[in-house]
């Protein structure tokens, strides 16, 4: 396995006479069996560092991305070429999960795509453990990072299971990482640094703009861009979904090929815009992040921000998609701080009380040694949101105080595929004995068999890993159809806190420094837009690669080498009328508006677990403060005047209406 024979698969399966920078240093590690990480920008070919060893070492290669869209596109063009790869992921049907699980076990496969979430399913732990695992390959891997823009907790078990699955090698990829961010990678994964290959972020195509504008003149200015310039494929990004909706109506009605994209859009819509978007010449989406992820079209000529974008390293991400055929693209950053407002809101709507941080960990620690939860239980139950549920869980695995096992589900239910005296005829002795008495155990429904294992385990006498695997043989067998819910994250603890409420006040002091990041994130975006400097420059030093000229193709530069002028925020006030109502409701709905932040939060039309289950967002005044800073409204709501009864406790909420 050595380069010489990845140049000649290279060549005979991709088509490429020769790497691109990068490419072959990362291959290289792997080939030798070491691990690495590959720090590429956006369209570098970061994919090509696992699909080509995939065909050279001997096992499955597992792949974990976040993005359904990299995976569908990706596997589409390696079936294309010939090379064995499928995705497992919750669109897919039974017979379909069943039949990639089969070709999993049966060593058909040379590249498996999962995304993060699927670790949490039994079932599909057991079948990878007994798969040879020669390369582990982590997309977007700076979501394992503390210290990055998206830390995902989820990440964090992905560096465990790694080691667990006894991967031969773990490659790990992402195009946004700060020197802080590889640092925090290269130790999860356990790779050294010198394995680490970072290539330029520079790229002299890129135009790279700043335009300051008011709210009121935005679109005026993007309709002038579009119909001015030659035209392009073009995307261009704004933060809320209802804004890409309205922008993209707007610029119809002027003349543009323009069409929205968002996450609140149908599956198939979705489709229908992007396959759109892939096949015009010069068509324009309007859209949130959650377009352009895995969106392999190299000649869109031009990247609009809208809106301010969360973060440089979200900047980065997106602009790069621009021009990866090579030729000029422009990336123009429409400079809006009345933008802050709303996100910043999106920072401040993740951070819950310190009362309800006191209440999880209270809960925890009085579970017993070895416990296990529900993570949506417990964030309704607390009142906070999924992922600092989750957030919150993973620090005291990383204080040492959890330890996390093996998630299972709740609830098991199966529909025959065929009857039970053709399932059991395919069996004999005492396997035929325990499938018959492991199906009696199942309590009829209309359609739909559920079965308790705890409590068919002691009936029978058998362990819940062994009908785990047989219900999920049958399954494979299409024999039954198998359905999972109510997945429960299992943990023993380690070590219990000296001070349970101190404890609280740590964790929530730690999710409280995440959201003074997050603001400061939006802070370092209006300074790159306003920097008095070369803005590509700055933006390379930020990803830990300094250039020493002027880059000529950004608005410094091209604007005499002067800075542009933001222009001042412009911030909503609080009305008497509005404050008024605002405490009326509160006092009605004290179990869910009880506390200052929660109703600050309603204010500001940010969401809770709490608030969606009361369905306070069908509220006139939900959002009413919307274009206030979420500062100003909690320090109002602190001040006492939102104080309208003592919070209830928390299974009061499930009264609320």
């Amino acid at each position: 396995m050595s380069l010489s024979s990845a140049r000649d698969v290279l060549r005979q399966q991709f088509g490429f006479d020769d790497f691109r920078p990068g490419q072959a240093e990362v291959i290289e590690h792997l080939l030798a069996g070491r691990s690495a990480a590959a720090v590429f920008p956006t369209g570098a070919g970061k994919s090509l560092c696992y699909q080509l060893p995939a065909l050279l070492l001997p096992g499955l290669t597992l792949v974990v991305s976040p993005l359904i869209a990299l995976m569908k596109d990706q596997i589409d063009a390696l079936t294309r070429r010939g090379i064995a790869a499928a995705r497992f992921d919750s669109t897919l049907s039974a017979e379909q999960a069943a039949g990639v699980m089969q070709a999993v076990r049966g060593g058909q496969l040379r590249l498996l795509y999962v995304a993060p979430e699927r670790f949490n399913n039994e079932r599909f732990r057991d079948s990878i453990l007994r798969t040879q695992i020669s390369l582990f390959a982590v997309d977007e891997a700076h979501c394992i990072s503390e210290w990055g823009h998206s830390f995902r907790p989820d990440y964090l078990k992905l560096a465990r299971f790694a080691e667990t699955c006894r991967a031969e090698r773990v490659l790990a990829l992402t195009a946004t990482a700060t020197p802080q961010v590889l640092v925090d990678i290269c130790r999860e994964f356990q790779i050294d640094a010198g394995c680490a290959v970072r290539t330029g972020f520079y790229r002299a195509n890129l135009k790279m703009l700043a335009t300051a504008v008011a709210a009121d003149e935005r679109d005026a200015l993007l309709r002038r861009r579009l119909l001015e310039s030659p035209p392009g494929p073009t995307i261009v990004y704004v933060t809320l979904q209802r804004t890409a909706e309205q922008v993209a109506q707007r610029l119809a009605a002027a003349g543009v090929a323009a069409k929205a994209y968002h996450a609140g859009m149908d599956d198939d819509v979705r489709a229908e815009v992007q396959d759109w978007f892939m096949q015009s010449p010069s068509g324009v989406v309007v859209a949130t992040i959650a377009f352009g992820m895995g969106v392999d079209k190299a000649n869109i000529r031009y990247v609009y921000h809208y809106n301010l974008p969360k973060s440089l390293e979200n900047y980065s991400q997106e602009i790069g998609r621009a021009g990866r055929d090579g030729l000029p693209s422009t990336c123009e950053l429409l400079v809006c701080p009345d933008d802050l407002c709303a996100l910043e809101n999106f920072a401040h709507g993740d951070m819950p009380t310190r009362a309800a941080v006191e209440g999880l960990v209270s809960d925890v620690f009085s579970a017993g040694d070895h416990f296990d939860l529900s993570i949506y239980e417990c964030a309704s139950r607390h009142d906070i949101r999924l992922l600092v549920v989750q957030t919150l869980l993973a620090y005291l695995e990383l204080e040492g105080y959890l330890q996390a096992g093996t998630p299972f589900y709740s609830r098991y239910s199966f529909r025959p595929l065929k009857s039970s005296a053709e399932i059991l005829s395919r069996f004999e002795g005492e396997r035929r004995d325990f499938l018959s008495k492991l199906l009696r155990q199942a309590q009829p429904a209309q359609i739909w068999f559920q079965i308790d294992l705890e409590q068919a385990g002691r009936a029978i006498g058998s362990t819940r890993d062994r009908m785990v695997r047989a219900l999920d043989y049958l399954s494979q067998q299409m024999l039954l159809e198998v359905k999972v819910e109510g997945v429960r994250q299992t943990y023993r603890v380690l070590k219990r806190p000296a001070d349970g409420r101190a404890l609280a006040g740590s964790l929530f002091e730690q999710l409280a420094e995440r959201e003074r990041r997050e603001i400061a994130r939006l802070k370092q975006v209006l300074e790159l837009a306003g920097y008095d400097g070369c803005q590509v420059a700055r933006l390379c030093e930020h990803f830990g690669e300094r250039r020493s000229q002027p880059c000529g193709h950004c608005s410094w530069c091209l604007n005499n080498r002067r800075p542009i002028v933001l222009l001042p925020r412009r911030e909503g006030s609080i009305g008497d009328d509005v404050w008024r109502k605002a405490l009326e409701l509160a006092r009605k709905k004290s179990a869910v508006l009880g506390e200052p932040r929660a109703l600050a939060r309603f204010l500001c039309g940010l969401t809770s677990p709490r608030m969606s289950a009361a369905k306070l967002s069908r509220e006139p005044l939900f959002g009413a403060l919307s274009n206030v800073p979420f500062a100003k409204v909690l320090e109002r709501a602190e001040l006492g005047q939102a104080r309208p009864v003592a919070r209830q406790p928390a299974r009061a909420a499930a009264a609320a209406s």
